[in-house]
Formats: C-alpha cells, structure tokens, sequence
C-alpha cells in the first residue's frame, strides 16, 4: 500500500495538509512558508555522522524553533568512552540558522560563535563537515556512492497538519582528521562512513521511535540500509530500504524486538522474509536532553548486525561483521 512518487510535486498541499508517499530521490518541493502551524512547533535538522568499527563522530545543526543545538560528539564504542562533546544549545532560534529546504541542492550552513563555529557545504556528490571550538577541529568530506536515498513524507493521526518529511543519504565513504588538544584521530576512506539525516516536520509534543541504519561491504560492493518503525502513520510509506551498490530496494513494514535490557541482543526483522537481522550491543550511547519544555533520551546502541538481506529479484545476501547502531528514543518536545 506504500505510495511512491514518481513526478515532482509539494510536501504540503494549499490547506498545510501532508501529501504522504516516498521517494528515492529528493523530488518534492518543501517550503517553510506552506506550513500552517505554529511556527514553535516547526522542527528542522541536519545530522550528519561519520564511524567505523570503532569510532563515531556526529556533527547536528537544528532546532525545534524555541530551542536548537549546535554541535559535535566524538566518542570510541569499542572501548565505550566520550572522547569529546563541544558546541552549543540555542534558545529561542525559530529560523535564524536558515536551514537549506532540499538536502540535495548544493547548499552552505554556517553558523559562528565566539567559541567556535560550524560549515557544512554540500556540493554535487560531496559534503565538506567543518567544525572548530575552542581545542576541537574536525574536517571530514563525504563521498556518496550510491545516487538513491530514502526519502518520506507521513501524516500523524493526531493532527491533520502535523507531518514528517525525511531523507536519509547512506553510502557516504569519509576521509578526513580530528584534532583534540595533543591528539590527532585520521578517517580512512577504505574504513569510514558518512550518513544524513535529514529532518523537517511538524509533529506532536510527545512522540517516540526506533531507528537503525549502517553501512559497509558486503563482497566488493557497498551496502547499506535505514530501518524504523514508531514514528508517524506509516501505511502511505515506510523509511524501510536497502541500498546495494548503485541500486535501491524497498521494504515495508518492519519490527523491532528488545527487551527491558538494551545491552541484549535487538531482533530487527520485516513481515515479508525479506529482512532477518541481530544486532549484539556492545556500547549504550544514552543522550538526555532537558531545556525549556525538551525532555527527550535516546538509547542509541552500537553493535555487530549479523543475518539476512533479500533484493527485490530475490537475491539474498548475507550480512556479517557489519558494524553499527540501533536506537530508541522517547521525545517531549
């Protein structure tokens, strides 16, 4: 029952109303102005993170219009340790770190402060990630591999004009270095990889989801994935898919198993036999978060995702020793 979209068209029609479906390009037209909310319940972000088997660097840029962020986290999973957390929180930002309206036009984000500052430039099939505050320099530049992407827009049952529209860029390889004080950490590109996501939306106060994407090889290949469930009504369109060299796989909807214990093993599998993945944690990355009316936590759990990939002509591929995250998160904001 998923609905894609094939020609180009709004997110939002003349009443503010989502027109819900998915795409595996950037081919709908998003505009703040079309919203009909309040403007305190617009949200927007860039999250961008970088890792490999062991390490992870995520660079975020974004508000929920009375409250916004800006800032880096630098952190080892294998050995379970913060390396480095630096930036900003922002009070009362609405519009004022103009966030592009499309991920994939080439575009600049910049923001400065006294302590440091941010720039993000996207420019045909590269990003270029600048970050410097006070002892902390990071210079990472992204590389897609695979033209596809996941992109959604979905209604929320609560609210005829809530909606979430979202894409996700896999297959990024990363090169770059970071600079802590003394110590210098080098991203290899044969090791590293670069994920976006990419937020825009309005949806209710408290909300919660499941997330999970990676990316690595599989063969001489790259393959990757993003994977959720939770979030907004999905029967228009799930953020399920399969990214495999230049090609792109749809899947429907998918289920999360855990338990009360995020360090046992997640169960992530679809209802069609297409999907059947475990995830073993070996580091709970726990972020809270409270200013003003913000109370959100995320459990974002990293791991070792073993099992099976099918391809929509039925080839089945084997996924082991792929390195990455899961997470949950419960939002007020």
């Amino acid at each position: 029952m998923q609905k894609q979209f094939l020609e180009p068209g709004p997110v939002l029609n003349e009443k503010g109303e989502p027109i819900p479906g998915y795409s595996t390009k950037s081919i709908r037209t998003y505009r703040r102005k079309d919203i009909k909310a309040s403007p305190f319940r617009i949200k927007e972000w860039d999250f961008y993170q970088v890792s490999d088997k062991r390490m992870c660097l995520q660079f975020t840029v974004g508000h929920a219009s009375y409250a916004g962020q800006v800032g880096i986290m630098f952190f080892d999973f294998a050995e379970g340790v913060k390396l480095a957390e630096k930036g900003t929180f922002l009070v009362i930002p609405f519009n004022s770190l103009h966030l592009p309206e499309d991920a994939e036009k080439d575009h600049v984000i910049e923001f400065k402060r006294k302590a440091g500052m941010m720039r993000i430039e996207a420019k045909q099939k590269t990003r270029h990630l600048y970050f410097k505050w006070d002892d902390f320099e990071a210079e990472i530049l992204l590389t897609r591999q695979n033209d596809n992407s996941l992109v959604i827009n979905i209604p929320f049952d609560e609210s005829p004009k809530a909606f979430y529209y979202n894409q996700k860029i896999n297959c990024m390889i990363a090169e770059g270095k970071v600079k802590y004080g003394d110590r210098e950490y080098y991203f290899s590109p044969e090791d590293f990889f670069g994920i976006l996501d990419w937020g825009r939306g309005v949806w209710p106060f408290h909300n919660e989801w499941y997330w999970s994407n990676g990316t690595g090889y599989i063969g001489d290949k790259i393959f990757g994935f993003n994977l959720g469930c939770g979030f907004g009504n999905t029967s228009h369109a799930t953020e399920n898919i399969l990214f495999y060299g230049d090609t792109v796989h749809k899947l429907g909807e998918v289920v999360f198993e855990l338990g009360s214990d995020y360090m046992k093993p997640w169960h992530i599998y679809d209802k069609d036999g297409r999907l059947d993945l475990t995830l073993s944690p070996t580091y709970d990355r726990t972020t809270r978060t409270k200013l003003l009316w913000v109370n959100n936590c995320c459990h974002q759990m990293f791991g070792e995702f073993k099992g099976k990939a099918v391809l929509d002509d039925g080839t089945e591929l084997k996924i082991e020793n792929l390195i990455s995250f899961a997470e949950h998160a419960v939002n007020n904001w």
